[in-house]
């Protein structure tokens, strides 16, 4: 069970959001490389970055930036944001990301997505954003008529790393993650599951470890980290507890 701190970036910086929307960014570090850093002597083991100005846009914007954080980590990096094209994801690949995740284009265009399964094995994610139940695109800001699962079982066999499911109405309000529509996800696709949006509190830490929620990857967490809601030792700790029951059972 993996806990992936976030660093999302906003004009260089690394902010978190409120819903989504741009305007509510608040900065927590001029130095998203520095941040990376820190996250891995904190124990984390991986890290998620999203390029939000990409997102928007439609292409990289934050690319320095990702270039700095690479530099300034060991640990495995998977971003999303703006990556559109098999160009676009071989670039990344070739300048040292472990996954690139892609969310508009799953939506426009799944057979793109299923090449890069083909070319990149294991190195693929699918990023499902959800408001209402429904699949939202190009930075959250429009929304489709297509359902989370009902999207999820198109790359079903496809070669998908893993599907990062965020509930938009939870995401940077620390409100938790919407655990019943996550778990359902799961238990609905063969592909492994990262829980994003909303994570608040040592409870949604617990609440990881519980028989039902062992069949997700792990789950990402933001402004609780940012916040200092949770301690990333005590959190760390209380998910390889966890784990080791998980084998014994």
């Amino acid at each position: 069970m993996i806990l992936f701190p976030a660093i999302d970036l906003k004009d260089g910086k690394c902010v978190r959001l409120k819903h989504g929307d741009m305007a509510t960014a608040t900065i927590y570090n001029d130095d998203p490389a520095a941040q990376a850093g820190a996250f891995e002597e904190q124990g984390f083991e991986w890290l998620h970055v999203v390029d939000l100005n990409g997102a928007f846009k439609g292409q990289s914007v934050n690319s320095a930036a990702v270039g700095a954080i690479l530099k300034a980590t060991t640990n495995p990096v998977q971003l999303g944001g703006g990556i559109r094209t098999l160009a676009q994801i071989e670039d990344w690949l070739d300048r040292g990301l472990a996954r690139i995740i892609l969310g508009t284009v799953a939506v426009r265009d799944p057979d793109l997505v299923r090449q890069a399964c083909k070319a990149f094995p294991d190195r693929i994610a699918v990023g499902i954003d959800a408001k209402g139940g429904k699949v939202a695109v190009e930075g959250w800001a429009e929304a489709s008529s297509l359902g989370v699962i009902e999207l999820a079982k198109k790359f079903e066999g496809a070669g998908v790393a893993a599907i990062i499911y965020t509930d938009i109405d939870r995401d940077g309000v620390l409100t938790g993650i919407n655990w019943d529509a996550t778990i359902d996800l799961a238990e609905a696709v063969s592909i492994p599951v990262i829980a994003s949006g909303g994570l608040a509190s040592i409870v949604d830490i617990v609440r990881m470890t519980m028989p039902d929620a062992q069949k997700l990857e792990g789950a990402i967490s933001g402004r609780a980290l940012y916040d200092g809601r949770i301690d990333p030792a005590e959190a760390l700790a209380i998910l390889a507890a966890g784990s080791e029951k998980a084998r014994a059972r």
